[in-house]
């Protein structure tokens, strides 16, 4: 498939389909007129970067972590690498987690009409 075809699948724009391209994260073969052309593996690999990218990994990181998904193997520094991705992600959780019982504060307060007076603290 051509690299519209692949990004209107996948969801993503022509732009990052060259960006991941130039990171070494997808490798499309080419015509002879220099086309790039995308297998349906290709679709799935799009898919897994894209995932990868919301859980906020780096693509300096994925050029090593992708070979090793396919290899099976993780070696123990990337292996550490993503377990601190992963306290990164709980972090950001928790803060979220925290935010939201404010709102909720926030919104209970607000639910009483003769009660207006805002609390000193939202925890």
């Amino acid at each position: 498939m051509r690299i519209g075809e692949l990004a209107r699948r996948a969801g993503v724009s022509t732009r990052a389909l060259r960006y991941y391209e130039e990171q070494g994260l997808l490798t499309p073969a080419r015509t002879t007129a220099g086309h790039r052309i995308y297998t349906e593996a290709s679709l799935a690999r799009v898919q897994l970067i894209q995932l990868l990218f919301t859980a906020g990994l780096s693509s300096r990181l994925l050029v090593r972590l992708l070979p090793a998904i396919d290899a099976k193997y993780l070696e123990l520094d990337l292996v550490a690498r993503l377990e601190a991705e992963r306290a990164r992600l709980a972090a950001n959780i928790s803060e979220l987690q925290a935010a939201h019982r404010r709102l909720g504060v926030l919104l209970d307060i607000s639910a009483d009409p003769d009660d207006r007076e805002c609390a000193t603290t939202l925890d």
